[in-house]
């Protein structure tokens, strides 16, 4: 497939790392905010070719790590009720909620489907209209516009048995919210090229001059990570504060703009309370008032549900860059894969997971002494 071999050649990804190590000049801590490149990162060792000087901090760009433990309890609620088909992407089925997941529900008889798109959930709705069909709409910028899609789709058809559990959550003010909080030591960032494939640049160089930091855009593959990194550490050293774009092939400055059209009509910009990390304000999408009927709290008032979250898992810590997976005392151990404590250790993008599957038992310090 066009593009796998040409991103992902040692050679190539040996000279970016040597010329990073011939230019950085003293200390750096940069942001992924991505889980996609967190996992590209891990699982191609780019921390590993990287001089000590550089520590790579890993974002909150992880969807099913950052959906608030509320919502997976309201996803519960509704999905062991009768008469309800409740449709979502599979990873999100063994997000542990505050007792159970969505595959105990399913194994408690409750009608829990994996669905590839929110699109296949409209088509449930069409195939059994005298069930209740819930799509679980989560994720940043990039999945929206399809679920946004399927809203648009079930209101024009007057399908009255579809909704949506949403929480949908934005980059921008993410990264304003980690540049302010009080213990932040982050100075630069690789902006998620999926997420700017759908909005664009254009919201990124406000921030980048407001808090002094470089901005750039990268994808996933390992040359597409360290490129990012090297022309992080070249606008660090010569202290630039500019947006750059490295996935030219992907991103523009404007965007999708039929998509971010579609998402204005459907979505309105609202607080959203992120897991581990608490509410960032006008930080996610809800349905505006023309689609509200389709919203899925409303219709099955679990609005009410609240939570606490495990005083054994420290995934809010990740989520913020304040500590590495491995630094849990819990990682490896009361949470594994099988059995989790949060979500960052059963999401596809979560750091734990990453960190678990790539055997980064030991903490990169360690290993270097």
């Amino acid at each position: 497939m066009k593009y796998l071999s040409e991103f992902r050649d040692g050679s190539i990804a040996r000279r970016l790392a040597d010329e990073i190590h011939r230019v950085v000049t003293r200390p750096w801590a940069i942001m992924e905010v991505c889980g996609g490149q967190t996992h590209s990162i891990m699982r191609n060792g780019i921390d590993q070719l990287l001089p000590p000087s550089i520590e790579l901090i890993h974002g909150p760009g992880c969807p099913v790590c950052v959906t608030p433990l509320e919502m997976i309890d309201r996803a519960l609620a509704i999905a062991a009720q009768p008469g309800v088909i409740f449709t979502s992407f599979g990873d999100m089925l063994r997000v542990p909620g505050s007792t159970r997941d969505l595959f105990r529900v399913k194994s408690e008889g409750g009608d829990v489907r994996i669905v590839y798109s929110p699109l296949d959930a409209v088509a449930l709705a069409r195939q059994h209209p005298d069930r209740q069909v819930v799509f679980f709409g989560i994720g940043f910028e990039t999945t929206a516009p399809a679920n946004a899609m399927a809203v648009h789709l079930a209101r024009r058809e007057g399908l009255r048995n579809f909704s949506m559990l949403v929480s949908h959550v934005l980059v921008p003010p993410a990264i304003d919210a980690i540049m302010r909080a009080p213990n932040n030591r982050v100075q630069a960032f690789l902006a998620a090229g999926h997420v700017c494939s759908v909005m664009g640049t254009w919201q990124y160089p406000s921030l980048a001059a407001q808090h002094r930091v470089p901005i750039v855009v990268t994808g996933f593959e390992p040359l597409d990570v360290l490129e990012g990194i090297r022309r992080a550490v070249r606008h660090l050293e010569a202290g630039e504060h500019v947006v750059d774009n490295a996935y030219e092939r992907v991103v523009t400055v404007e965007g999708n703009r039929p998509a971010q059209s579609l998402l204005d009509e459907v979505f309105e910009v609202t607080d959203r309370v992120w897991r581990g990390i608490g509410t960032i304000p006008q930080s996610g999408w809800s349905l505006r008032e023309a689609y509200r009927d389709f919203d899925a709290v409303s219709r099955f008032d679990v609005a009410g549900i609240r939570t606490s979250e495990s005083t054994l898992c420290r995934a809010g810590d990740v989520l913020r860059g304040v500590i590495k997976p491995n630094a849990c005392a819990a990682f490896g151990k009361a949470c594994t894969p099988r059995t989790p404590l949060g979500a960052t250790m059963v999401s596809s993008e979560g750091a734990c997971a990453a960190y678990y599957n790539y055997g980064r038992f030991a903490t990169l310090e360690a290993a270097r002494a």
